[in-house]
């Protein structure tokens, strides 16, 4: 049976959810953001709010001058992530073949679901009706036969949109579709193949695999297949988990040290809380500065035994903190994270459990 994917993703989730909650927003262009207009960074923007040029991972300050009568609101995650949740059990309710890929995204794959009475996009309607149901939110899903061309789709005609690519359109679609469209390439590749007269999926589709693979690498091959509709169909239904971090961002340059050594203290803590949530222990632990000009710095370090707790992630933390962080440069960010993960065997005992 052909496979079917739908990627549903939510329409400007953080935003929707605060007119949600708040129906004074609704209609209004809403800025979901970081804490100062000087420092922070947009996590998403009301529809109102993106007719002005704001798009998410834009400074605040640069929302602002854009949209200078939008209302600027500080993120509720736990809030987020309940609504999320309620979305994921909405989900299950259809199949257990979920990949989430954040809060408000994920595939599904309803390959088993689909019948002559029962078309993917009759199931992809009903997941949209009972997410707006139960939440009141909106929601857009995109359906083809894997799982990038799925995302495409989702994104084309938002917000409250059902889309499908199939065999029929698919090249249609994709030879009119922008390169910046296609899933995975960033604004440094869009760049450099705009350069190179690379500015539409049928411009990527006139090369030949082998002068892609000579100018981009490894990435050519992958880049040839997008062109022409060839992706993966297999959803990763659970993702190990590699890395647990935690990271601030100042509202002001700092460089004194106990300063800042208190908020690496209190990360670490925070580290340490999602490890023993669930009962991993990890035995790198990194450290990341940002400084004042954007240049970003790391070091990281082995531990003797896995760790979790957060005195021992501080140990290493305030160590490592030392060797990277340059006596007369301030930082704007600071950052701790546990990696090589692994499960942890004895989660509450002590020596003494062992003796006796």
């Amino acid at each position: 049976m052909e496979k079917r994917i739908i990627h549903i993703d939510m329409d400007a989730f953080y935003a929707q959810v605060e007119q949600y909650d708040n129906p004074e927003l609704r209609g209004k262009p809403v800025i979901v953001g970081g804490r100062s207009f000087n420092r922070g960074v947009v996590a998403t923007a009301s529809y109102e709010a993106r007719k002005f040029g704001v798009h998410s991972a834009m400074p605040t300050k640069t929302a602002h001058k854009l949209c200078p009568d939008g209302i600027f609101v500080h993120p509720r995650f736990e809030r987020y992530k309940e609504i999320s949740a309620q979305v994921r059990e909405i989900f299950l309710s259809y199949t257990e073949l979920i990949e989430p890929l954040s809060l408000d995204e994920a595939y599904l794959d309803i390959t088993e679901l689909v019948s002559k009475e029962s078309s993917s996009r009759e199931i992809a309607l009903s997941i949209q009706s009972d997410i707006f149901e139960k939440t009141g939110l909106t929601s857009s899903s995109g359906i083809s036969y894997n799982k990038y061309l799925a995302k495409i789709a989702s994104g084309m005609n938002k917000p409250k949109a059902t889309t499908v690519i199939h065999y029929d359109n698919v090249l249609e679609i994709l030879h009119e579709l922008p390169i910046g469209k296609f899933p995975g390439v960033g604004k440094v590749t869009e760049e450099k193949m705009v350069g190179m007269g690379i500015k539409t999926g049928k411009d990527l589709y006139d090369i030949a695999k082998n002068d892609l693979i000579l100018k981009f690498g490894k990435r050519g091959e992958s880049l040839y297949n997008k062109a022409r509709g060839i992706g993966t169909n297999e959803l990763t239904v659970q993702r190990e988990r590699k890395s647990v971090g935690k990271e601030t961002t100042f509202n002001y340059d700092r460089n004194d040290d106990k300063e800042i050594l208190a908020v690496l203290e209190n990360l670490s803590k925070k580290v340490s809380m999602r490890l023993d949530d669930k009962e991993l222990a990890g035995r790198v632990v990194t450290v990341k500065i940002k400084t004042g000009d954007f240049e970003a710095h790391s070091k990281q370090m082995m531990t003797l035994d896995p760790v979790f707790k957060g005195e021992d992630i501080y140990h290493y933390a305030y160590n490592l903190y030392h060797e990277v962080k340059e006596q007369d440069v301030p930082i704007r960010l600071i950052g701790v994270t546990v990696s090589a993960i692994e499960q942890r065997l004895y989660r509450n005992m002590t020596i003494y459990d062992f003796i006796m």
